[in-house]
């Protein structure tokens, strides 16, 4: 190619038309993936008059300014839009300090009364990866979870045997699960379809009073509470949420008020939550069309489409 008959900023966007959407449906190796120097040097390049490549720039750079304003516009939309949610449902638990109904207990003193109503899972040798099968009784890690839902994610199993051995682990629904390794300080309710199952190390598990308190405010409060916000990162080791143990929950300060008020705090925050929800699938949705029109306006470019 002669490089002097072609304007860079014309190559560049070129290659970001054809190039870069080949490269990437053709990149080679799994592990690590690679391209060969040839899917490169050999790809055909259209050179019209560089007056008409001058053209071409100018009318892409004036509509990629628009589009990146857009672009802009919905990402600041799409965050705005999270940060309204997070403080309206810090805000649930806010107006609760102070108010002459709400106790303040411990996750302890909302536990069952029983042995191990505050547990993680087997550690060491007591479950060893070895001991994995294929179909039984279920395992749950992090990653059923690390998305602040409960999800299923990756299948682990123990037999009936192995779970004889570790039943006192046994989670059960309505259970509040937080991750204390890996990803600290993600938290699920296990839901009431849960089959025969139980947790790892990984995990913390508390089976509640729900008398005093219910699962999804205790979910809630760990998650959007200031107070619990701020006793976690003062209380873990290391950085914010690194370092997470049974000890460090059970005696973690839980704002309680009347099982009334804790209904209306779970609805209130789970209403918004499907707003919120509904207005991020619309950001999403409008970057994805800023996008796609970019994509359209390379390809009608070099089509000799764009006037």
């Amino acid at each position: 190619m002669d490089f002097n008959s072609v304007l860079p900023h014309f190559l560049y966007y070129v290659f970001e038309s054809g190039l870069k959407p080949m490269l990437f449906g053709q990149k080679l190796g799994n592990t690590m993936p690679y391209i060969k120097k040839g899917m490169i040097t050999d790809f055909p390049v259209p050179l019209p008059p560089l007056k008409e490549q001058k053209r071409i720039v100018e009318a892409l750079d004036e509509a990629f300014e628009g589009l990146a304003r857009a672009r802009a516009n919905a990402e600041a939309n799409l965050q705005n839009a999270r940060d309204l949610f997070e403080s309206y449902a810090a805000a649930q638990f806010e107006a609760l300090t102070g108010d002459q109904s709400t106790l303040l207990s411990t996750v302890t003193d909302l536990a069952l009364p029983d042995k191990g109503a505050v547990r993680t899972g087997p550690f060491g040798s007591q479950l060893l990866h070895s001991e994995f099968v294929d179909e039984g009784i279920a395992v749950l890690g992090i990653d059923n979870a690390v998305a602040n839902k409960f999800r299923w994610g990756k299948s682990r199993f123990i037999t009936d045997e192995k779970y004889q051995q570790l039943k006192r682990y046994r989670v059960r629904p309505g259970d509040v699960i937080i991750t204390i390794m890996g990803t600290c300080g993600r938290c699920a309710v296990v839901p009431d379809d849960i089959p025969l199952a139980i947790n790892t190390k990984h995990l913390c598990c508390i089976s509640l009073d729900q008398n005093k308190c219910l699962p999804d405010y205790m979910h809630q409060y760990f998650l959007f509470s200031p107070a619990a916000r701020s006793y976690l990162s003062a209380q873990a080791s290391g950085s914010v949420m690194d370092g997470l143990n049974m000890g460090i929950i059970k005696e973690m300060p839980v704002e309680v008020p009347s099982i009334d008020r804790q209904k209306a705090v779970v609805t209130n925050i789970a209403e918004l939550e499907i707003a919120t929800a509904a207005l991020h699938s619309k950001y999403k949705s409008n970057l994805q069309d800023i996008h796609d029109l970019r994509q359209s306006l390379l390809q009608k470019a070099f089509a000799g489409e764009l006037t």
